[in-house]
């Protein structure tokens, strides 16, 4: 018995700004590997800058990205950081209240039809998908938080069954000079290890 662990999502999928080895999928996969008491495969589709469109573009009509995701066991996606991140760097560090909204709106939006388009994939299947809530790469900017914040709590309720957001915000909050690397944007291996860690705890809820 082997299951299929397929991650999607952006350059946090991808594992920049640590070693090859040490970013949060492989760690992940081993942790799996670990509580379903099986080999775990692993099919790491992240793509580096990627938006929640055009992750919703590859899960809707990129064919070895939807063949993945049929046969996954288990899924994990991390997708909007950079949705929100390039509002706030277009502005000026300032976004109006208004454009914010509706990136938020936009992305939210988004996520909803991936999840709607996972759904259909996996049909009447066994499977699990973990997506992975974002931490404020702007801690210096209150209005960050807030924004950040506002996206993580619709997260915690994009899915449904066998569906959790692992949580890292308070994790980092406080903490960013060890966790990120020296971009200040990215996670180090630590950072990425308190990432695994946070979907460790989700569970593997229906496997175990």
């Amino acid at each position: 018995m082997v299951y299929r662990y397929t991650a999607i999502g952006d350059s946090l999928t991808v594992g920049t700004g640590a070693l090859l080895g040490t970013g949060f999928v492989p760690l992940y996969r081993r942790m799996a590997e670990t509580n379903v008491r099986t080999f775990v495969s692993m099919d790491n589709m992240g793509v580096n800058g990627l938006t929640s469109g055009e992750l919703l573009q590859m899960v809707s009509s990129h064919a070895r990205v939807r063949q993945s995701l049929r046969e996954a066991d288990i899924i994990t996606m991390s997708i909007g950081g950079n949705d929100l991140i390039r509002t706030f760097k277009a502005s000026g560090g300032i976004p109006s209240a208004s454009k914010m909204t509706q990136v938020l709106g936009d992305t939210r939006s988004n996520v909803s039809q991936i999840m709607r388009h996972i759904r259909q994939l996996k049909g009447n299947s066994v499977y699990m998908v973990r997506s992975i809530g974002l931490y404020n790469p702007y801690p210096q900017a209150a209005e960050a938080a807030y924004w950040v914040r506002q996206y993580n709590s619709f997260l915690n309720g994009a899915g449904s069954g066998n569906y959790a957001c692992a949580q890292v915000y308070d994790r980092f909050e406080g903490h960013e000079r060890e966790l990120l690397f020296w971009d200040r944007v990215h996670p180090n291996a630590r950072g990425y290890r308190v990432i695994a860690d946070q979907l460790n705890r989700t569970g593997y809820k229906p496997f175990v």
